[in-house]
């Protein structure tokens, strides 16, 4: 397993956080970005962050994965793949055609769930989905998470009754990388 430090490196070196004056999309301005959608191209990286999000949960023995859409959907698979975990994929809506579903795969009524995250900034997208996931009786009492922006998220998440587990924070990258 790749240490933390390294990892970190690693995603900085390949351009997923990148340093400089960026808007984000609540409109305020920030000094750092993350951007893990190009993870995809780099099967190593991402079994490394795939390893680093169970080595923050794995004590909680989920029996379902969530990954929120879209970025973190293939480190959920990389999870899910290497534990032999079910996953589910959940629709921030409900498609007009086919199946109509609005969550994908097997589940039984009333099975825990972990939602995995790559940012969390006001925790937003988790509570959308984790909203989902309740209104078709599936538990959710944790989210894991790559990075925590340390703004307002976690505080949102716990205020709605869910944990956060975070594999680095704004402030953690920030100190090591100034």
């Amino acid at each position: 397993m790749m240490e933390k430090q390294k990892l970190l490196d690693a995603l900085i070196n390949r351009g997923m956080i990148k340093w400089g004056n960026f808007t984000l999309r609540s409109g305020e301005i920030s000094p750092i970005y993350m951007d893990c959608r190009s993870i995809i191209s780099y099967p190593p990286l991402l079994r490394a962050v795939a390893n680093a999000l169970w080595g923050k949960i794995k004590h909680l023995k989920p029996s379902l994965l969530c990954g929120v859409p879209y970025t973190a959907l293939p480190m959920a698979t990389a999870i899910s793949l290497g534990q032999n975990l079910p996953m589910l994929m959940c629709r921030k809506e409900i498609k007009e055609y086919g199946t109509k579903k609005q969550i994908e795969g097997v589940f039984k009524l009333g099975q825990d769930c972990l939602i995995v995250e790559d940012v969390v900034t006001t925790g937003g997208s988790v509570l959308q989905i984790a909203e989902i996931l309740k209104k078709h009786d599936i538990q959710v009492k944790d989210i894991v998470v790559l990075v925590d922006r340390q703004q307002g998220g976690k505080e949102a998440l716990l205020a709605a009754g869910y944990r956060l587990h975070s594999v680095y924070t704004l402030d953690g990258i920030i100190k090591v990388h100034i």
